[in-house]
């Protein structure tokens, strides 16, 4: 066999794969306890739209300052954020707090 014509396949071979191959896009909303609940309809509905288009949606909690020491705050926001989103998606990893910020990744249904 053809050293080039060896050659011209792989690389046949590899541009087909890379049409096949699909990238999973992950969207981030970032958010703290306190919002306002204007700020968070509107976070809300990006969120909506993100997931309908069919990305991951990391919904990042930063708390600062004295909001570390209300926590609570926080997972009360999250229940709320995950009950709204809940006819679009469904919660894929929920991982603990790590320093001062607390992530969830939620996959479209």
């Amino acid at each position: 066999m053809d050293f080039g014509k060896f050659k011209y396949e792989e690389k046949k071979k590899a541009q087909q794969s890379r049409k096949n191959h699909h990238v999973i896009k992950v969207k981030e909303l970032r958010m703290r306890p306190n919002i306002g609940d204007h700020d968070l309809e509107n976070k809300l509905k990006m969120g909506k739209k993100f997931l309908n288009d069919g990305y991951k949606l990391k919904l990042t909690l930063m708390y600062r300052g004295r909001e570390m020491s209300r926590q609570d705050l926080g997972e009360d926001l999250l229940t709320r954020v995950l009950s709204s989103l809940s006819e679009h998606a469904q919660m894929e990893k929920d991982s603990p707090l790590m320093g001062r910020k607390k992530s969830i990744i939620l996959a479209p249904k």
